[in-house]
């Protein structure tokens, strides 16, 4: 498998596996190398699925929130003259699918791969945020999704795969930092399109920021570790911290302007 990697484990894996994959000593920061590039709406299933009427309004609600993202960032590029947006193919699926980068499961959260250029969604996981971590709402829901076509956006630009290229030259540390800068950008690009959605369709109230934010500060590392065993370790921190990822969000929906959104410039103190 060569030719791609997954990114966007920032809010769906974090979120749901983080707990067990901290315990064991694991990280979330793995480079998956894949092939493919397709594109499409589609939905994957493992076995017999009928979906229930949540289901059905949650994946109606992602497909809106995709086509929002395609218009902003549509315009975005254009406007900026960066080229032409190419949008990202939305799969949702229930349990397990096969991916470009690999087995897909639900554990993992929503996540990005660029092999193929999709976002892949278990819809269960909204009621993971839910029930486990106390994040509910349309917007925070939203940036889910948002941040994952973050990661769309920095491969379009060339940054994800620079930032993986990298990646693979370094230790674990090292590595972990790059990953932490990945992860801060998607979660800055997510503003963005908060930015300029709520510009173009007057959508967004103070109260939809708030659960944003407050989802934001639910899937820091050092939030999720201390939940996890009681302590931190800087070192293994592949998504930022609370604060870190909240800065960068309220950032990316305070100035819509992606030039200020250049976490690689950056030292760790400057994050």
């Amino acid at each position: 498998m060569s030719g791609g990697t997954a990114a966007g484990l920032g809010l769906g894996g974090v979120a749901l596996i983080a707990l067990i994959v901290l315990l064991q000593g694991g990280s979330l920061g793995d480079v998956v190398k894949s092939v493919i590039n397709s594109g499409g709406l589609q939905t994957t299933q493992q076995s017999t699925y009928e979906p229930t009427a949540e289901n059905e309004a949650l994946a109606t609600f992602s497909k809106q929130i995709l086509a929002s993202t395609e218009d902003v960032w549509s315009a975005y590029f254009r406007e900026n003259r960066i080229g032409t947006y190419r949008a990202p193919t939305l799969v949702l699926y229930s349990g397990a699918t096969a991916t470009a980068c690999g087995t897909g499961q639900a554990a993992m959260g929503p996540f990005y791969c660029s092999g193929d250029e999709k976002l892949y969604i278990d819809l269960s996981f909204f009621a993971t945020m839910r029930q486990q971590l106390g994040a509910d709402g349309d917007f925070a829901y939203a940036y889910v999704i948002a941040h994952e076509v973050g990661h769309h956006v920095q491969n379009l630009l060339g940054t994800l795969g620079q930032a993986h290229q990298q990646m693979a030259r370094m230790n674990k540390t090292d590595a972990n930092r790059v990953s932490v800068r990945i992860e801060l950008q998607a979660d800055f690009y997510a503003g963005v399109w908060g930015h300029y959605e709520s510009q173009m369709f007057g959508s967004l109230e103070d109260g939809d920021l708030m659960e944003a934010i407050n989802c934001a500060s639910k899937i820091g590392d050092d939030y999720l570790q201390k939940k996890a065993q009681g302590y931190a370790v800087e070192e293994s921190f592949t998504h930022g911290t609370a604060a870190q990822r909240m800065r960068w969000l309220k950032k990316g929906l305070q100035t819509g302007d992606i030039r200020q959104g250049n976490t690689f410039e950056l030292s760790d103190n400057q994050l």
